[in-house]
């Protein structure tokens, strides 16, 4: 079932939405009753048959529903508009889901997703989006799940998405995969849900997957955040979860931040889990490891593995980590600890929510950390998570950042464009998988750039490549954009996007200082930027305001200083 818009048509004062649909498709709804007192109902009837109705009487939140059509014909979903609101109807067959996907019906006005001409980066269907969860691959396909809330373009209870790739770059769509406890589904007020985790493939030749999860409720006593486990096997839908740690550990002084559970297997053949929290002094990422083969039960915890205190008291989420140059059980081989720093400040350049990766070694217990380096100097890559792929480690992150959002102001997001790690010359690099190359449909006219012209970037989803005479020489490469004036800046100072928006009060210098990298590589799509510097030695990326895309750019340097400059229109 590919994906489909349904106009609604008007009969009777009701509004219907009609498809033509196979025998045993199902259909997912989420409907609520529009004022007290009366029943929201929302009826499918397919010629022949008789109607399926659902109902709700909740006007808070939308309630979850699910029909199943006997036969195949031209279906109608009808509801009163006055009575009645619908967020999100789609229709999938179960046989099929993995390779087809979802079937759009209908999406209400205020979680459509926005209107995009030629965008590459992954963006959910409806509603809105933030940390990417248990990604990984699983039965031959690469499975990107992220918290979600399916009925505004704002944050509120957490849900799990779903969707599939086989490049990383292509993704299909699949039926929502985790909604919040049935106490949190039943309201719209913020209090929770099932937030950020992790997966890992079910032991031996058992198809699926076991997914690892924070639920939250805020104000719960005597703990808001409790990480459950829960398997799927048809690796579309999830079976009822299981609490695994129902507190913190005692006597650590702890903040009620104890979430994100990222498990993955360790050098001593063990399973490992690191969560996030703070102290009065700073972030702190704990370790839990269980002796249970297909990590279900047994969760231990073994200590404090990595501290983060320069910042002051900000928590440390979303922790990752991942072997990056040698087996995961050879002594030699480093480990990469990543995480966000959630309300973190950087003095030097007013930028918000760190995010660092530090590399050492890992014994299954201690982490001996060797250097330690940002992730990104542009900060809107964030929540990154990473697996080892057949390939090597693949991380993919939020495209935005938490000092961007608004409890009033929609702002639909994206992930960013999947990266590989590796060690190289003493550092970590984030080059994009290669695949990327893939996207690239025509070259556009480069010797512009280089005459000092402004280059037309026809729909602004671009690559540009510049390659330098001499590593660290200077260049400004400015965009026209509707809503932001930004730039890739190389000077003395290092590499930076200058980047700031009218009226704002302050705008963060988004640098990394002393870089002198001989390739620079921008990607440029509606509502982003994502420098590669040196093959990922140095990357920023920065998420740009609204949905238009940049239209041209001009490149500024000394005469002799820039070897050739390449663009590729993208798409998917």
């Amino acid at each position: 079932m590919t994906s489909q818009a349904m106009t609604p048509s008007h009969e009777r004062g009701l509004e219907t939405i009609s498809a033509v649909l196979p025998a045993g498709a199902t259909i997912h709804a989420w409907t609520k009753a529009r004022h007290g007192g009366a029943v929201g109902r929302l009826t499918a009837h397919v010629d022949g048959d008789p109607p399926i109705t659902v109902e709700t009487s909740n006007r808070h939140e939308f309630e979850f529903r699910v029909l199943t059509l006997e036969s195949a014909g031209e279906t109608d979903f009808s509801y009163d508009p006055v009575t009645t609101q619908v967020s999100v109807l789609y229709a999938f067959l179960q046989p099929g889901v993995l390779e087809k996907g979802i079937r759009m019906l209908h999406v209400g006005s205020s979680n459509v997703a926005p209107e995009i001409s030629g965008g590459y980066h992954f963006r959910p269907p409806f509603g809105w989006m933030n940390d990417p969860n248990g990604f990984g691959r699983f039965g031959g396909r690469v499975h990107l799940f992220y918290q979600h809330y399916p009925h505004s373009l704002r944050w509120n209870n957490m849900h799990w998405g779903h969707a599939v790739s086989d490049d990383f770059l292509h993704w299909t769509h699949l039926p929502i995969f985790l909604p919040p406890s049935d106490e949190l589904a039943a309201r719209a007020d913020g209090r929770g849900g099932a937030f950020s985790g992790s997966a890992i493939a079910l032991p031996g030749d058992e198809a699926g997957f076991r997914i690892f999860f924070t639920e939250h409720m805020k104000d719960r006593k005597p703990e808001e955040q409790v990480q459950f486990t829960a398997t799927s096997r048809d690796l579309v839908s999830v079976e009822p979860a299981s609490l695994i740690l129902p507190a913190r550990p005692a006597g650590l002084g702890l903040t009620t931040d104890f979430r994100d559970p990222y498990v993955f297997m360790g050098p001593d053949d063990k399973w490992k889990m690191l969560l996030g929290t703070r102290d009065r002094e700073g972030g702190v990422i704990l370790l839990y490891e269980t002796d249970d083969p297909a990590a279900a039960t047994g969760w231990t915890f073994l200590g404090v593995l990595h501290r983060e205190n320069r910042f002051g008291m900000t928590a440390a989420e979303c922790p990752c980590m991942v072997p990056l140059d040698g087996p995961v059980n050879d002594p030699s081989t480093r480990w990469a600890l990543i995480f966000g720093l959630l309300t973190s400040r950087d003095p030097a350049t007013g930028r918000r929510n760190m995010t660092l990766a530090t590399v050492g070694r890992f014994d299954g217990r201690s982490f001996s950390v060797e250097f330690e380096q940002e992730l990104d100097f542009g900060t809107d890559a964030y929540a990154f998570q990473a697996f080892v792929d057949d390939s090597g480690p693949v991380g993919i992150a939020w495209l935005a950042n938490w000092t961007d959002v608004s409890k009033d102001i929609d702002m639909a997001t994206a992930m960013t464009l999947p990266r590989r790690l590796a060690l190289h010359e003493g550092a970590l690099i984030t080059p994009p998988v290669a695949g990327v190359e893939s996207l690239r449909q025509r070259r556009l006219d480069a010797y512009g750039l280089l005459d000092g012209r402004a280059v037309d970037l026809a729909n602004g989803a671009v690559e540009i490549l510049l390659t330098l005479q001499q590593a660290g020489n200077a260049f400004r490469l400015t965009f026209e954009h509707p809503e932001a004036a930004v730039e890739v800046l190389l000077n003395d100072d290092g590499l930076s996007i200058p980047f700031s928006v009218a009226n704002a009060k302050v705008s963060p210098r988004y640098i990394a200082a002393g870089a002198r990298p001989s390739t620079v590589r921008i990607f440029l799509d509606a509502g982003s930027i994502e420098v590669f510097a040196d093959h990922g030695r140095w990357t920023g990326t920065k998420r740009l305001p609204g949905f238009s895309g940049v239209s041209s750019a001009r490149l500024i340097a000394p005469q002799g200083n820039l070897l050739t400059a390449e663009i590729w229109q993208l798409g998917l």
